[in-house]
């Protein structure tokens, strides 16, 4: 039987800003039964940096070390949790409402209209029926 630790494993990532993610699908994969793997009482530092909003500078985690038996299934899975995570994930930008986006048509002009319409109705509604939500009703 062939053992490898999970620290070499995270070393050979493509990625080391993925490593946390990866650490956290690899244990899933212990929880449900895909790797055999087992806990050691050691630590070892991952290579993503964290930074923290407003602080300066960075910082690294720790994550508890493990052994896992390396199989053709747990190789197969390893490259597709790899190949899973290489994908770029893009993020859909949203457009600053601005009259110039507005005007080059980056923006839906008349669902923006018709939402405002429906708020500004909403809240004349609302001031027509003043003190209703308060009152009980009498018996």
């Amino acid at each position: 039987m062939v053992y490898r630790k999970l620290s070499e494993l995270v070393i050979s990532l493509e990625s080391p800003q993925q490593s946390d993610t990866f650490v956290k699908l690899f244990k899933a994969a212990v929880r449900d039964g895909r790797v055999i793997a087992t806990d050691l009482p050691e630590r070892f530092t991952l290579p993503k940096n964290h930074v923290r909003r407003g602080a300066e500078g960075t910082y690294q985690r720790d994550t508890r070390e493990m052994v896992y038996e390396v199989t053709p299934k747990v190789e197969q899975w390893v490259q597709e949790t790899q190949a899973a995570l290489a994908q770029v994930r893009t993020r859909t930008r949203k457009v600053k409402l601005t009259s110039e986006a507005v005007e080059a048509g980056e923006v839906d002009f008349q669902a923006l209209a018709a939402e405002t319409r429906r708020k500004m109705q909403a809240k004349y509604e609302k001031g027509q029926k003043p003190s209703q939500g308060k009152s009980r009703k009498k018996r």
